[in-house]
C-alpha cells in the first residue's frame, strides 16, 4: 500500500466531516442556470495549458475547477459553486472532482451513466468524458476516514484502500467524490461518479 497517497484519500473526507459540523443542514448550493458553453469557457480560462479550470454538463452543471494548494491535500472549496480538483489522483494520471454534498456535490448525484462531461482547461481545450459507473458506499464508520466501505450495489464490504484504488487508478478518467446523507447524517456514505475520455461521437477510450 502507498501509505502517503492513502493518507491522502483520507485527508479530504475528514475535511468533509469537519466542516459539516459547522454548516447549518439547510445549506444547499443551487445550480441554477446553466450558462452556454463557450460563455463558460470563456469565463474560466486563463491561458493557463496544463491546468483545469473547468467542468461543465449541458444542463447541469457548469463549475469552476480550483487545486488544493500544494501543502493541503486534504483541502476542498467552501464556495458554493466551485469544484476542488484532488491532487493525489493526478498523481496516477485521473482527475478527481471534489466537492461538498452540501454545496457544488450537491449536483453530482444527478449525473447519470452516458452523459457527457467537459474539461476545460486554462488555455480553452475542452476534453470530452461519457459518465459509465456510479458507486454508491455506505461508510460503516461515517466519522472515520479509515472506514470500511460496504458498496450498495452488491452489500460486499470494502476496505478504504480497496476504494481509493478502484475509483483513482487506471487509465485516463474522471471521479467525481461527493458525501452521501442519510438517516440524518451528512456523511453516511460515499459517492463516486467515474467518467472516461471520449475519442469521437460513439468511441470511448479502451479501459
Amino acid at each position: 500500500m502507498n501509505t502517503r497517497l492513502f493518507r491522502a484519500f483520507l485527508i479530504p473526507v475528514s475535511i468533509f466531516l469537519a466542516i459539516v459540523a459547522f454548516t447549518p443542514v439547510h445549506a444547499e448550493a443551487r445550480a441554477g442556470s446553466v450558462p452556454a458553453i463557450t460563455d463558460f469557457v470563456a469565463s474560466v480560462t486563463n491561458g493557463e495549458t496544463n491546468t483545469i479550470r473547468g467542468v461543465y454538463v449541458e444542463g447541469l452543471m457548469a463549475f469552476p475547477v480550483i487545486q488544493q494548494p500544494v501543502d493541503n491535500g486534504g483541502y476542498v472549496s467552501k464556495d458554493a459553486n466551485v469544484v476542488t480538483q484532488y491532487r493525489a489522483a493526478a498523481r496516477y494520471g485521473t482527475i478527481g472532482l471534489l466537492a461538498h454534498n452540501y454545496l457544488a456535490g450537491t449536483n453530482f448525484a444527478s449525473l447519470a451513466e452516458g452523459q457527457r462531461v467537459k474539461v476545460i482547461y486554462g488555455n480553452g481545450r475542452i476534453v470530452v468524458y461519457e459518465i459509465a459507473s456510479i458507486y454508491r458506499y455506505q461508510a460503516l464508520q461515517p466519522n472515520s476516514g479509515y472506514s470500511p466501505f460496504v458498496n450498495l450495489a452488491d452489500g460486499k464490504t470494502y476496505t478504504a484502500w480497496d476504494v481509493f484504488q478502484l475509483v483513482y487508478t487506471g487509465s485516463d478518467h474522471i471521479t467525481f467524490q461527493t458525501c452521501i446523507e442519510s438517516n440524518g447524517i451528512s456523511t453516511w456514505g460515499r459517492l463516486f461518479v467515474i467518467a472516461y475520455p471520449v475519442l469521437d461521437e460513439g468511441l470511448k477510450k479502451s479501459r
